[in-house]
């Protein structure tokens, strides 16, 4: 079972960001029924991720259908409990399972169930009762299992148009809550979230291709495999996933590939090429490509458009022709022999190399300027990488709405090899969150401060994510700010703000003294909601003169600051953080996507201020204190 992306809540966080390698494998004489065992035996494994987001929608569909808080709550509670396991659930002993806090007798037999058939029985019943489309309304920004319960229930709704049709009937203004103001919102709400139908998150579909290329590359007959498109290129919304491999003995790739349990609908089934929808809605389409032509292949259907566009320009100007199959010399009249092998073809980089360029990072390939960029010889500054990540300077603990102790919120960092770690529990206003008033926040400072003796290699610093209120102002007196180490400053509500208004807004925050780092600068949720829209120019003004670096939020489900910010950012000559805004142990590994977008922004290592060594960091942070 694939990912059910559709259903979850930000509580079950996918932990899916692995680097995208094609693997060169010896190939046997024929690709024997070991190969169909292989992928039998990855059938009966489920990762934490996909036995924690099954756990969630049996939450969210309980709820539904109105069963009790307590099961509701259970199901949440053995999320989270798989969720923060270091290791394998389904590797786990019944005992050592039952032993972990929020999993009970009930819980740990459905994850025996999920490694055993890749399903949970109970869920499968539950997504039998209720109508398919709900999931496109629950997928609507602000509306949870109750509203939608009510929505279904007492109004009809059963999908996105027919919740249009009950906004319009004056269905939905009969229901308890539902103000003019709330009505508004949800219609705005409707109307974006269908300008983004068809794109599913990159956070989403990531451990989609992860899953599928290690299922696939199992197989005996498979010689090289890797996902590409604009998934690939680290693009925040992925619209059909392009899988490439390579196989002498396709036939059985491609029926392992059409057979798979979470394919809803075969498409196309050929030797060479096939493509499937997935129960969840999502196309994937596999190739199959000699060998010796992968990298020529790779190139191409990586993209982007433009890109490939410029570089076949640049290849027939010096007397080549280039396509999926590789690159191959042209005569005076511009055709290729019929026969003619390529001069490059079996990797990327022959035929970068060919054209008198460096390989490039499939993040930058957007026609950007990148091919004059990465001519053979020419100086470029190096973009950041994930290892060059030292620190972690968004944070929140259970004080806030984190499920982890500020032990384990150091210890996991000091795991993944950190020097520095900011825990920046909410602010105040955030009640929603569980924000901490400024006695508990006193408090919080000390108990930070005081992990410093348990953790003496690490640089802990005491923070807060500190609300910009509507006016720019901030959420804490400037007395309390000062007993911080460390202060993000980030806009919660009010994002519909004019852009004059959020402008002046976050200028506001940008040049307070005490401010380090301004967090998801806009507010926008990917699918979700657009945010504010800032005159982005006077913000990266104003944090170059105040030396405050603006945000990369890697969740997912935010990314913000977005690609093209970035870029921007980096123009102005500004200072950048990237920080996976860690509520539980798997967003750590939601750095990733972070880095994706910063590299498709050019954002170079010197820029971020999370690649610093201790030394450094502390004298950056010191320069506002």
């Amino acid at each position: 079972m694939i990912f059910a992306h559709a259903w979850c809540s930000r509580s079950t966080r996918a932990k899916p960001f692995a680097a995208n390698r094609a693997r060169p494998r010896a190939l046997p004489r024929s690709c024997s029924p070991c190969s169909h065992h292989a992928v039998d035996t990855l059938r009966r494994m489920g990762t934490n991720t996909e036995i924690a987001a099954a756990f969630e929608e049996l939450a969210v569909l309980s709820e539904l259908l109105g069963a009790n808080v307590f099961k509701v709550n259970a199901f949440r509670r053995a999320a989270r409990a798989v969720e923060s396991l270091t290791g394998e659930a389904c590797s786990m002993e019944s005992a050592a399972l039952k032993a972990i806090d929020g999993i009970g007798a009930s819980t740990a037999a459905k994850i025996f169930e999920f490694a055993k058939t890749g399903a949970m029985s109970e869920l499968d019943e539950l997504r039998a009762q209720i109508p398919a489309g709900l999931k496109e309304v629950l997928g609507i920004q602000g509306i949870g299992p109750k509203t939608a319960r009510a929505l279904w229930i007492d109004a009809g709704v059963v999908d996105l148009s027919s919740l249009s049709a009950a906004i319009e009937s004056g269905a939905v203004a009969k229901l308890p809550r539902m103000g003019a103001k709330t009505i508004e919102n949800m219609k705005e709400a409707i109307a974006f979230a269908q300008t983004a139908v068809g794109r599913m998150r990159i956070g989403d579909a990531m451990p989609v291709a992860n899953a599928l290329v290690a299922r696939l590359g199992a197989l005996s007959c498979v010689q090289r495999i890797a996902y590409a498109g604009s998934l690939r290129r680290g693009k925040e919304t992925i619209g059909d996933l392009d899988i490439l491999a390579c196989s002498e003995e396709s036939g059985p790739l491609m029926e392992a590939f059409c057979t798979m349990p979470e394919v809803a609908r075969v498409l196309v089934q050929g030797l060479t090429k096939s493509s499937v929808q997935t129960k969840h809605g999502l196309q994937i389409d596999l190739r199959v490509v000699p060998l010796e032509k992968f990298g020529a292949a790779w190139q191409y259907f990586t993209g982007g458009k433009e890109h490939n566009v410029r570089l076949r320009e640049r290849a027939i100007a010096q007397g080549f022709r280039l396509n999926e199959y590789g690159l191959f010399a042209a005569d005076a009249s511009g055709k290729v022999a019929d026969g003619a092998l390529p001069v490059a073809s079996r990797e990327e980089s022959d035929i970068y190399h060919a054209l008198g360029l460096e390989w490039m990072p499939p993040t930058m390939r957007e026609d950007r300027g990148e091919l004059d960029a990465f001519v053979l010889g020419a100086a470029h500054t190096p973009i950041v990488e994930q290892h060059d990540i030292r620190a972690e300077l968004h944070c929140h603990t259970t004080a806030s709405d984190g499920a982890l102790s500020i032990d384990e919120l150091v210890s996991e960092a000091q795991r993944r090899g950190f020097h520095t770690i900011a825990i920046t529990d909410h602010s105040k206003s955030q009640f929603q969150a569980n924000g901490l008033d400024e006695t508990r926040l006193l408090t919080h400072i000390a108990a930070i401060h005081a992990a410093r003796a348990r953790f003496p290699r690490m640089q802990i610093w005491a923070g807060s994510e500190v609300d910009v209120l509507s006016d720019g102002s901030l959420d804490y007196s400037d007395d309390l700010l000062r007993q911080l180490d460390w202060v993000v400053a980030s806009p919660h509500a009010a994002l519909k703000q004019e852009p004059r208004v959020a402008t002046d807004r976050l200028l506001k925050a940008i040049r307070h003294p005490l401010v380090h780092v301004l967090g998801h600068p806009t507010g926008r949720i990917v699918n979700g909601r657009p945010g504010l829209e800032p005159v982005m120019s006077e913000l990266y003004a104003a944090a170059r003169e105040c030396h405050t670096a603006l945000e990369i939020n890697s969740h997912h489900m935010r990314l913000d600051l977005r690609d093209t910010h970035v870029r921007g950012a980096v123009a102005a000559g500004c200072m950048v953080a990237i920080n996976c805004d860690v509520h539980g142990l798997s967003d750590y590994d939601e750095l990733g996507y972070g880095i994706l977008t910063a590299q498709r922004g050019w954002l170079p290592k010197a820029s971020c201020i999370n690649t610093f060594d201790a030394a450094a960091l502390d004298a950056w942070r010191r320069v506002k204190r």
